[in-house]
């Protein structure tokens, strides 16, 4: 475990303890000005997210929070204070910088000059679960520490991925949440506990058997949300793991998979000749809504379900 010292130094604690530490989005809605996107409607799963980009002044205590913040400076501001368990800044960390703020523990900011900061809110839970799963660590002896002036690429490029998910709306839903949610956990474990482990090797393809079982009860649940978790568990693998190999025997990722599938569903609603109105198809074959199911529909297929429909209608 390495932490860049360069601009920050360990100091003694001073912000206060909060007994009783706050959900981030309770906390988001109680912030001094509107994000420029945050997950809050999202449903998402093991994780929430907000990007923040603010001009003026400010000045900041934000309370313990449930969940382990990542944050990443995409813009650093000109002028930046700033305080979390042990560690103290007095100038902004470079462009791409991570810093973690363990879940529990209180934050002071002070900053000047616009910033772009996307906010990650890990639960400790997942990273705990991760932790046993792909690194065989006791998860009831697991600590995250507070960690400042980051950088570690594999780990910027998946809040990255979590920052492109947030800001087109979360098309790929709460699955697709949980599996970048589960990959952040990997990354960051991989780095606090680095030489000292790898993961367990079960990354490969998914055999065949396995992969029908799973496929299976994708179409027996595509009008629900099945989780990560969930369809790891029919196979007997953990999230991380199962997400890999899935990907290697298919070719697509897990969410990518459902869409997949939910937008074949509707197809056939659509051809059926049935009355349903499209939003009656979109909830039939497992979208939230006719937006989402209209927008993931003209991207595979190429045409709208309305445009869709009406060739088959005049047959």
């Amino acid at each position: 475990m390495v932490q860049n010292r360069q601009s920050a130094q360990l100091m003694p604690e001073e912000a206060p303890i909060h007994a009783s530490p706050i959900g981030p989005l309770d906390w988001l809605k109680a912030i001094p000005f509107e994000p420029a996107a945050w997950s809050d409607r999202l449903g998402w799963v093991g994780l929430e997210a907000v990007c923040c980009r603010t001009e003026p002044a400010f000045e900041l205590d934000q309370p313990a929070l449930t969940h382990h913040w990542l944050a990443l400076f995409v813009r650093p501001p000109q002028e930046l204070d700033l305080r979390y368990e042990g560690v103290r800044r007095h100038r902004p960390p470079p462009v791409g910088s991570i810093m973690l703020v363990p879940a529990g523990s209180p934050a002071g900011w002070r900053w000047s000059g616009r910033r772009e900061l996307l906010s990650i809110y890990l639960e400790p839970g997942l990273v705990e679960r991760v932790a046993a799963e792909a690194f065989d660590l006791d998860r009831a002896r697991l600590t995250v520490p507070p960690l400042d002036g980051l950088e570690l690429p594999h780990l910027r490029a998946a809040m990255a991925a979590v920052g492109a998910e947030l800001a087109s709306g979360g098309p790929g839903g709460p699955l697709a949440a949980e599996s970048l949610a589960n990959v952040l956990a990997v990354h960051l474990l991989r780095h606090l506990s680095a030489p000292r482990r790898l993961e367990r090797g079960r990354d490969g393809v998914l055999p065949r058997g396995r992969l029908r079982a799973v496929v299976e009860y994708i179409e027996e649940h595509l009008d629900g949300c099945p989780t990560l978790a969930q369809l790891a568990a029919v196979v007997r693998l953990n999230p991380y793991h199962f997400a890999r190999q899935f990907k290697a025997a298919t070719g697509l990722p897990p969410h990518q998979y459902v869409i997949l599938r939910r937008v074949e569903r509707a197809k056939q609603l659509l051809q059926a000749g049935t009355d349903l109105s499209l939003a009656e198809v979109a909830l039939h074959a497992g979208f939230c809504d006719q937006s989402q199911f209209s927008r993931h529909f003209k991207r595979l297929v190429g045409v709208t379900p309305g445009q869709f429909r009406t060739p088959a209608r005049i047959a």
